[in-house]
């Protein structure tokens, strides 16, 4: 499959620059929208999914699929820094919905300790933790 190409134009550079200024934090699409509804950009909705889309296959973003009933979040990675491979896991307030990004040493030993003695290869990028958030307990 051909990668597709990167166009440079005014509105990948504004979604590219914001999701950057957001970095480390997970968003959606709707948050996206919503974001330059309110900055009074216009960006239609369907050019929002294509470029996040789009740079999900380049590395641009990380894109996790919590569970059937929640919308994909993006988390931005960088342009110069996404390092693939990189374990992380979520852990998902089941009362208010908040979403938390872990990069926890202990959780990669487990993910290891799986492949090593089970020969199972978890995906970090679909590896959720169901629970309580701290202002939720």
């Amino acid at each position: 499959m051909q990668a597709r190409s990167k166009y440079r134009t005014k509105q990948r550079e504004r979604l590219v620059a914001y999701l950057a200024s957001v970095a480390g934090t997970h968003i959606t699409a709707a948050d996206v929208c919503a974001y330059f509804r309110s900055q009074g950009t216009a960006m239609g909705q369907s050019t929002v999914y294509r470029q996040l889309e789009s740079l999900v296959e380049e590395g641009v973003l990380n894109k996790y699929i919590i569970d059937a009933n929640s919308p994909a979040c993006f988390e931005y990675v960088g342009e110069e820094t996404h390092a693939p491979g990189e374990v992380c896991f979520h852990c998902k307030c089941e009362k208010c919905g908040k979403l938390i990004h872990l990069h926890c040493e202990e959780l990669a030993e487990i993910r290891g300790h799986l492949y090593e003695e089970h020969r199972f290869r978890l995906d970090p990028l679909r590896t959720v933790f169901y629970g309580l958030c701290e202002e939720c307990m």
